[in-house]
């Protein structure tokens, strides 16, 4: 390992006055560390595995207020210093617990704190870019005075590549590790996720006025129910239909994802990676109407994030699996062409045939095939 320590922060799901959406008050909020809440993610999934862990909260620049936790130290407690930061960033319909469902000697959050990092986790997603992950890399930033890591799975790592498109952040990065990448997602195979996005299902809800996309909502649930009485729809794997078959979960950690997740998001945020599946195209969120477009954009169509303009030395940590459905290799394949002229030492393909998308964050054998490999390319950034 380079001879700096690593310090890791976790970036929770927008934690606030409602539970997994991005919560805005209308007094400021002073960035910091804050007390754990009792069903908080330190006290509920860190603390009782004997880690050290604090909540901290970062007010983005359009006044929202984000909820991180930080595990400054692994179990043996570790030698004193800086330690370089690792942010972690969930995905879609997720929270910060992505990165804790395994047992400590599995999850990539206490592995990383356990290898000397310094862990920080993390409403179209446009403002994820925009605001959010600015917000939480400077925080991380400021906090430990260096430069950190990023790792990203799923909607984390478009927000990331959308991000780093723009030049933003790149001056306070290190490396990015991306697990499942989504750019392009317009050969998307998920069964579930395309029938949602055929029949216009987030569209028709927030015309209805519901503004939060709750899986465990009667709205939703209803939806469910709708598309599982289909004849030919074999629901008895939820999971699998919209993740692609898994190879390497168990039981117990399923399990374990059912106790915390999914995750609300924004229905709003639903509409845009609906349009992204539907024009097979990474463009900002589209209003629907020309004059629409150009008070937000000051065009008639929505700006496009060019993946080209990504800098081709930018260290960059790819895995992606062979049974995904949600990032399908031909979407990645068409990532990858964009990153062509991408400097060959700095980007790092890794491809596992039998993995889906929650393989990367819940395998039990994640570790050896996916994380010891991540952790190695850290050490020679």
């Amino acid at each position: 390992m380079a001879n700096s320590l690593v310090y890791i922060v976790l970036v929770t799901f927008f934690c606030g006055l409602v539970v997994g959406t991005r919560t805005k008050l209308s007094i400021k909020v002073q960035s910091g560390v804050s007390a754990a809440a009792d069903d908080g993610i330190c006290k509920s999934m860190v603390q009782p595995q004997g880690y050290e862990c604090e909540e901290h909260t970062v007010t983005t620049g359009d006044g929202y207020i984000l909820s991180m936790q930080r595990i400054p130290v692994g179990l043996s407690g570790g030698p004193p210093g800086k330690r370089v930061p690792v942010l972690l960033q969930h995905g879609l319909l997720m929270d910060g617990n992505t990165w804790l469902l395994s047992p400590p000697d599995q999850s990539l959050a206490f592995l990383l704190a356990d290898n000397g990092y310094d862990d920080f986790w993390n409403w179209s997603w446009d403002e994820l870019v925009a605001y959010d992950l600015p917000a939480t890399f400077q925080y991380v930033h400021d906090q430990s005075g260096q430069n950190l890591h990023f790792v990203g799975h799923s909607l984390g790592t478009l927000i990331a590549l959308a991000s780093f498109s723009k030049g933003q952040l790149v001056s306070l990065l290190r490396s990015a590790a991306l697990l499942s990448p989504i750019a392009y997602v317009g050969q998307m195979t998920s069964p579930l996720a395309r029938t949602a996005v055929d029949n216009f299902v987030a569209e028709a809800l927030y015309k209805l006025g519901i503004h939060e996309f709750d899986l465990k909502g009667e709205a939703l649930v209803q939806f469910l129910k709708r598309v599982c009485g289909k004849p030919g729809a074999d629901c008895t794997d939820l999971l699998t239909s919209f993740t692609g078959k898994n190879c390497c979960l168990n039981s117990s950690v399923v399990g374990v994802f059912l106790d915390h997740e999914p995750q609300p998001t924004s229905t709003k945020n639903m509409i845009h990676v609906s349009q992204m599946i539907r024009a097979g195209t990474i463009q900002m969120y589209d209003y629907g109407d020309e004059d629409k477009n150009r008070k937000h954009y000051g065009q008639a169509t929505p700006p496009t994030y060019d993946m080209t303009s990504i800098p081709n030395d930018l260290p960059l940590f790819l895995s992606y699996g062979g049974a995904d459905a949600l990032s399908d290799v031909n979407d990645v394949k068409h990532l990858l062409d964009a990153l062509k002229d991408h400097n060959g030492d700095k980007l790092v393909l890794q491809y596992r045939d039998d993995y889906a998308h929650a393989d990367f964050v819940m395998g039990i054998n994640a570790r050896q095939v996916v994380y010891d490999p991540l952790m190695a390319f850290f050490q020679l950034q």
